[in-house]
């Protein structure tokens, strides 16, 4: 397999027989407009077979980009819905909107569930949202080889289970910026991240026995609302340093196979 970043959280995984998916592939989100700059996304190399995406945060779920990736009336797999009142759900509520009003054919797809789309086996595995919605994460299987994306997950202690059924892994892609989020409707706020920071992600690595880890979900810092710790890669790279895996962090647009060469 091969595996092209596409920004933010975004990836591409090509197989050696042809097919590709994107996972939570989006090409622009408010936070990132304030921050990023121009050609922080890349387009898919050719029509998807799918569009996995983690969660329906705006910066993992965008349908615009979706549909430019596999079609107006392609493939989508996502968890399932947040059950909730309209006050709890402003997160999710607007990607929920987008994709009911789409053409798209949307499966919500449960925990441990295995879908086969030859040449492709996708696992969802549990994950745990910071923010406290449905999140899913997901291991692709191909050619041989396995990928595990992690979306925007926090440490969490499915890990293990993950390695013995869906793993090991040869390429972990793992968020890195360890965000401190402060939103009015999650109050009173807190100073803990709500996603992984790079020392978390790499003992999640370990775990899951990965060959290399590509890292994502870095380099929005929005301060008061959004607060991303500093030399997220760099710290990545030192907490590795431990483990026998590497770390590649290619530009977007770029990709290598999997593993990537030393």
């Amino acid at each position: 397999m091969r595996v092209r970043r596409l920004g933010w959280a975004g990836i591409e995984v090509i197989s050696d027989r042809g097919p590709s998916l994107v996972v939570d592939f989006v090409r622009d989100f408010s936070l990132l407009r304030a921050t990023q700059p121009d050609g922080a996304f890349a387009e898919p190399e050719g029509i998807a077979a799918a569009a996995l995406v983690t969660h329906l945060h705006e910066d993992h779920t965008d349908v615009a980009a979706i549909q430019s990736a596999v079609g107006v009336a392609g493939l989508v797999l996502r968890p399932a819905p947040f059950v909730a009142a309209a006050d709890e759900a402003v997160f999710t509520d607007g990607a929920e909107t987008d994709l009911e009003a789409s053409t798209l054919h949307v499966r919500t797809v449960d925990e441990w569930e295995r879908i086969e789309l030859p040449p492709f086996t996708i696992t969802a595995v549990p994950a745990v949202d910071g923010l406290g919605d449905p999140q899913l994460n997901w291991v692709i299987e191909a050619d041989g080889q396995r990928v595990f994306h992690g979306g925007d997950t926090i440490f969490h202690g499915y890990w293990w289970l993950i390695a013995k059924r869906a793993g090991p892994v040869d390429l972990a892609v793992l968020p890195i910026n360890g965000a401190v989020v402060n939103v009015p409707h999650l109050q009173p706020p807190s100073p803990l991240p709500a996603v992984m920071t790079p020392e978390q992600a790499a003992h999640a690595a370990a775990i899951l026995g990965a060959k290399a880890v590509l890292p994502i979900h870095f380099g929005v810092h929005q301060p008061p609302v959004y607060v991303e710790i500093a030399d997220a890669v760099e710290r990545l790279a030192d907490a590795g340093g431990r483990f026998p895996f590497r770390v590649s962090n290619p530009e977007p647009g770029d990709g290598f196979d999997i593993p990537p060469a030393r």
